[in-house]
């Protein structure tokens, strides 16, 4: 191996390296210490003791300059603003590192370093004019309480699901089953880079990797690995929704389906998912239920206390200034809150969730919020 080879560059050299996949890099990486510099320096036979990598492995590594040209990926990375993250960056997903196979990096166009709860928001590509709907207003709802929306960019519910965060100025991360510079569908590159100017573009793939059966796949074990939950909006009973959602029960995240009509293929995936266990959706509010419900036995612990001093007294400055606007008992709506504490009305969905989730205050069935106790 070369010198003046870095640890940053081991990653993406190891990321691109055909045939070794996420989980014998990750062993590799277990195995001798956690440097991936080390992985091209040791012996043949070093490598080989490892489970899973034989000759051909050990090939690739000792001549590795054969298959990925890193000056080129590098100026790539420059030339589109791009970054590469790896698993020991603050900026890499969280939940994703606990997935059984985790990507050893990450591309990532945009800045957006995922410090909310992600849900995610999935579905057919051949959708109709409800799924549509629902996914758009879904991802709205649910960007307006502070969850990032996470999907594929793909033509349907994705693209819905996208643009409906957008259009109330919330965040949401689409994750490519190809490289950052390969847009698919080419009819989303605008969609592709009103998303990177506030939340993420990922990809575990290099440049120039098309998509195939295979990758779409690894994209989708991504979408499910970074989320809380997955959605699934529309899917027949073969679509990719439907393996973005096994991933999802695979790696112990929520699982939400909902409904459509008896009659409508689209919807047959969605009503198997039911019949199998997952929760129907009929609002956001079922989300946020069950996210409460189950608090620490999620994938990522809900912030848990009472509205008691200690608690109260952790707050972010935001948090505390509508919080106390509930002091003395009082009962208020969104625009009342609005007027109270001056603060637009998507950053207020995204407080107001936070604050659910710390089980502070919770949402009354009029849709006005008051303090879980008296303050």
């Amino acid at each position: 191996m070369p010198a003046e080879l870095t640890e940053q560059q081991a990653f993406l050299v190891l990321n691109a390296l055909p045939n070794i996949g996420p989980i014998t890099t990750n062993r590799l990486l277990e195995e001798l210490g956690g440097d991936p510099r080390a992985i091209f320096a040791v012996s043949g036979n070093r490598l080989g003791a490892v489970k899973g990598v034989g000759p051909a492995i050990s090939r690739t590594l000792a001549q590795w300059g054969e298959h990925f040209d890193l000056a080129r990926e590098e100026k790539k990375l420059a030339d589109t603003g791009a970054t590469f993250i790896t698993t020991r960056d603050d900026a890499y997903p969280k939940l994703l590192r606990q997935i059984h196979d985790p990507p050893i990096g990450l591309y990532r166009k945009g800045a957006y370093a995922f410090e909310h709860p992600c849900i995610a928001i999935v579905g057919s590509r051949r959708t109709t004019l409800y799924g549509q709907a629902v996914a758009r207003k879904l991802g709205a709802e649910l960007a307006e309480r502070g969850f990032c929306v996470v999907s594929g960019l793909a033509r349907g519910i994705d693209t819905a699901a996208h643009e409906g965060a957008l259009s109330v100025g919330g965040r949401t991360a689409a994750v490519l089953g190809t490289g950052l510079d390969l847009i698919y569908p080419p009819e989303n590159l605008d969609l592709y880079r009103r998303i990177a100017e506030t939340g993420a573009i990922l990809s575990e793939f290099p440049f120039g990797r098309r998509a195939d059966r295979q990758s779409f796949a690894m994209r989708n074990r991504i979408v499910a690995g970074i989320c809380e939950a997955v959605v699934v909006t529309e899917s027949d009973v073969d679509g990719g929704a439907m393996i973005t959602a096994r991933f999802a029960g695979e790696q112990g995240r929520l699982i939400f389906a909902v409904p459509g009509r008896i009659d409508q293929p689209s919807s047959h995936g969605c009503h198997q998912l039911i019949r199998d266990g997952a929760t129907l959706l009929t609002s956001v509010d079922d989300i946020l239920a069950e996210l409460n419900y189950l608090d620490g036995l999620r994938p990522a612990p809900i912030p848990a206390g009472a509205a008691d001093s200690a608690m109260v007294g952790g707050l972010s400055e935001t948090e505390q200034r509508v919080f106390e606007c509930f002091r003395g008992g009082s009962i208020l709506n969104i625009d009342a809150l609005v007027g109270l504490t001056q603060m637009p009305a998507h950053e207020l969905g995204a407080t107001l969730m936070l604050l659910e989730l710390k089980r502070l205050v919770v949402k009354r069935v009029d849709g006005a919020f008051e303090a879980r106790s008296s303050a």
